[in-house]
Parts: C-alpha cells; sequence; structure tokens
C-alpha cells in the first residue's frame, strides 16, 4: 500500500505542487485515494503472505509435525479458508460501498483543487475552463509560464454553444496576489462573432462578423474561486463512483438510449433515401409508387439529371450521418463496456482474493520456503501476470474485442485451474510435477539409445 500510495503521489504531484493547500487537504487527498488502491492491493497480500506463512511452515518442518500428530494439511488450511472467504465479502462489500464514495470524493476534490490557482489550470494542447472563458494554448513559456502561444478562446454566452471565438498568435497573463481579476493581453489575432437571426433561412446562410486586432484585453473575474469549498461535491456520475444498483440502473439507461439512436438511425435513413423522400423532393415530377424505379421509363433527360443530383445529395447526406451516428455509438458502446465491467470487477475482486489464498498456501507447502526470499519472487511473479492478463483483457472488452463479462473475469478464470491443480497436489503430499514420470522417461529413452549403440557396434564387427 506505501508503495503504491508513493506511485499515486507522483502521478497526481503536478495538481498539488505549488497551490499553497492546507495539510489537511493533502491527508484528505491521500485518504480519498487509498481505497482505489485495495482492488490491487488487496489480492497481492493475500498471496504473498498465504505462500510466505505456508512455506515458512513446511521449511521449519511444522507441517511434517502436524501430520504425525493426525493433522493434515486440509485441515490445517480450513480457519483460513474461512477467513478468506468472509475476507472476500468483505472485499466485495469494500468495493460496493467504500470505494465509489470515496472515488466520487477523490474526482470532485481534484476538481475542486483546480479552482485554487486558475493560471496554473492552463495545459497545453486542451482547453481549460477559466471564468467565463475557455481557453486552449499550444504553448506556455517564460519564468512563470506567463507567456502564452497559439490561443484559441470560446466565450460563455447565455444561449447554449459557442458563438464568440477569439483566435490570437500570443498572449500574456497578468494579475497580481491583491487582485480578483486575471487580466489576458492577447495580441495579433481575430475576433470571430456568429450573428443571431431570427428566421430558419437568415441561420441557414450562416452570417457571422470578423474583426481583426493587433492588441486585445480580456479582465477575467476570479473572485468566485477565492473561497473554494473543498468538500463540494458536483460529479457523480461517472462508471467507478456507482454501486451494483446504480450501475445496473446506469446500463439500463445507457442501453435505451443506443437502442432509441439506432431505431432514429433507421428511420432517418429510409426518410432521406427512401422512396417518400425523393417524392418529397420531386413535386412537379411524376410520384413514385413502385419498389423499383426505371428512370428511363419515366423521366425525359433534365429529369433525369435532377433526380441523380437529388439522389447523390442524400446520400452524400447520409454518409455524413453514419459516420458521425457510428462514431457516437461506438463511445456510447465503450461507456457500456466500461460500466460493466465496473459491475463485474466488484464481484471478481472478492472471487479473486479466495483463489489466489488457494494458489499461494499450496505452492508455499511445496516449495517450502518461506521469509522474504524466493516466495516474494515466485508471488510477485504469479501476481504480475494475473494482473496483466486482467489489463489487457480489459482493454480489449472496452473496445469490443470481447465481451466485458470475459475481460473482467479472464485472469480469474485462469487461476482458477491453477488453484485446484496447487492444492491438489500439496494436499497429497506431491510436488509441481510428478518427477518419477519423467525419471521413468528418461530411463526408457536411455535403455533404447544403449541398445541401439549396441546393435550398431556388432554390424561394425
Amino acid at each position: 500500500m506505501f508503495i503504491l500510495l508513493l506511485q499515486t503521489i507522483w502521478l497526481f504531484i503536478s495538481e498539488l505542487a505549488g497551490k499553497d493547500l492546507d495539510f489537511s487537504v493533502i491527508l484528505k487527498f491521500l485518504a480519498y485515494a487509498t481505497p482505489r488502491l485495495i482492488p490491487m492491493v488487496l489480492p497481492l497480500t493475500i498471496l504473498l503472505t498465504s505462500i510466505m506463512i505456508f512455506g515458512n511452515f513446511a521449511e521449519n518442518y511444522e507441517f511434517a509435525a502436524m501430520k504425525s500428530s493426525g493433522i493434515s494439511l486440509q485441515r490445517a488450511m480450513r480457519t483460513l479458508a474461512v477467513f478468506i472467504f468472509f475476507v472476500g465479502i468483505g472485499a466485495f462489500l469494500f468495493s460496493n460501498t467504500v470505494i465509489p464514495s470515496s472515488e466520487k470524493r477523490f474526482i470532485n476534490l481534484r476538481k475542486n483543487i483546480v479552482k485554487v490557482k486558475p493560471a496554473m489550470v492552463i495545459t497545453p494542447n486542451q482547453f481549460n475552463d477559466l471564468g467565463d472563458i475557455n481557453i486552449k494554448v499550444a504553448e506556455k513559456y517564460g519564468d512563470n509560464d506567463e507567456y502564452l502561444k497559439d490561443v484559441i478562446i470560446h466565450k460563455k454566452e447565455a444561449r447554449p454553444g459557442n458563438f464568440t471565438v477569439i483566435k490570437a498568435v500570443g498572449g500574456e497573463l497578468k494579475g497580481s496576489a491583491d487582485s480578483n481579476f486575471v487580466t489576458l493581453i492577447l495580441n495579433d489575432g481575430n475576433h470571430y462573432t456568429e450573428i443571431a437571426q431570427k428566421t430558419a433561412q437568415k441561420r441557414n446562410k450562416l452570417p457571422f462578423s470578423k474583426t481583426h486586432f493587433e492588441k486585445y484585453v480580456l479582465n477575467i473575474d476570479l473572485s468566485s474561486l477565492d473561497n473554494v469549498d473543498m468538500d463540494a461535491q458536483h460529479h457523480s456520475k461517472g462508471y467507478n463512483m456507482l454501486n451494483v444498483r446504480e450501475l445496473k440502473a446506469e446500463l439500463d439507461t445507457l442501453s435505451d438510449q443506443s437502442n432509441v439512436n439506432r431505431k432514429h438511425m433507421r428511420f432517418e435513413i429510409d426518410r432521406r433515401v427512401g422512396f417518400d423522400g425523393l417524392n418529397r423532393n420531386l413535386d412537379t415530377i411524376q410520384k413514385i409508387n413502385t419498389d423499383t424505379l426505371k428512370i428511363i421509363d419515366y423521366f425525359e433527360t433534365i429529369k433525369k439529371i435532377q433526380i441523380y443530383q437529388i439522389a447523390s445529395s442524400n446520400v452524400d447526406a447520409v454518409i455524413r450521418k453514419l459516420d458521425s451516428t457510428r462514431e457516437t455509438l461506438v463511445n456510447r458502446q465503450r461507456a457500456l463496456n466500461k460500466y460493466e465491467m465496473s459491475l463485474h470487477d466488484k464481484y471478481a475482486l472478492g472471487i479473486s482474493c479466495i483463489l489466489l489464498f488457494f494458489v499461494g498456501a499450496p505452492l508455499g507447502a511445496i516449495i517450502r520456503k518461506g521469509g522474504l526470499g524466493l516466495p516474494i519472487v515466485i508471488g510477485v511473479g504469479l501476481f504480475l501476470t494475473y494482473h496483466f492478463v486482467g489489463i489487457f483483457a480489459k482493454n480489449s472488452a472496452e473496445e469490443g474485442g470481447i465481451p466485458p463479462f470475459v475481460g473482467s473475469w479472464l485472469s480469474t478464470f485462469i487461476i482458477f485451474p491453477l488453484s485446484m491443480f496447487l492444492t491438489y497436489r500439496a494436499t497429497r503430499d506431491r510436488g509441481l510435477s510428478n518427477m518419477n514420470f519423467f525419471r521413468t522417461i528418461i530411463e526408457i529413452v536411455t535403455s533404447k539409445v544403449k541398445a541401439l549403440r549396441y546393435k550398431r557396434g556388432n554390424k561394425i564387427n
């Protein structure tokens, strides 16, 4: 846990450094980040401790003493197996209650920390929310990163949408500790404003105004960010912030939305490229009622050209609509996969804890080594294999390569037969492999080789 917590600090050091945060806020940050590490820490801990303890028993001949007293390995493992069973149940309850709550607080605390010094929020090559604008810059430079390069600004307005865009070659941020305003000075750019129109015909012309400037000054009011509530909760819909009941409800909602989008898309295509759509665009031409259209039998040359042009424009529009809808559906399906995997992960955590115990305990009894040497090497190797298989499976499931159920359970399915095999071998006082079988094979091959050599020697003589 300590090692992974240090890794978490390094991952988010840019969000904590230079913000003049209270020590209590940093402690909250670490406390909220700790539960999200449990799904990795707990299975590894169970695997390592079971290998170390049972390996130590076997190394010190304590299992031999138990067996001489009539205590089998199954009986020695019984109490710990029951304990691990309850640990698995506790792991599920923990992942279903504590982890979603802490994840919600962790995400919201990060969002609130970002607001403490908004000038540091401007990350190059992505849009950043700063006061009443969204700003994107290609590069920041200078002693305090106050100079900006290739600035794009979307100004927020009462009506939804981006109707005012400002682009500039460079800019500079100025401000003081005693002021609630940050001054943004832009150099050599253009100011674009989309003009609102009342009628649809005028809106279709997309009128806008463009103004070039050598210098443009924006005063951004940051007074609302002075007293940031670090405990404010504004984000609560992430797939890792929900429990089982909420995940099932969200999955149903997303599935219904996807089905509605697909039905709407089919209807839209039929409306555009079907006969109803063609008749709507051919007001002065003979109506088409048959399923098969032979243009040469019905229309003159000019009318044929008009029909071909209408059909071509409709097809182009449908292709663009299909591309945009496909991208939307792919993103929605990716979100569905994440929600479904998050649901299965809560159950897989408890099962994996139980199975890894039945991997570690018999493996420790077989290798007969305890302490911090060989057991650590074997345990970490097994866990890394288990962990990386899970990562690859989840990445593939997220992209739709395999079902989300398989992505969450594949690593658990792999260690299940391994746990059965190791437990079977250990309870019967056998090693990892049947050495007598291999010894017999080697003796047979050796005798055959000697016989062949003897025959060849006789023939030569």
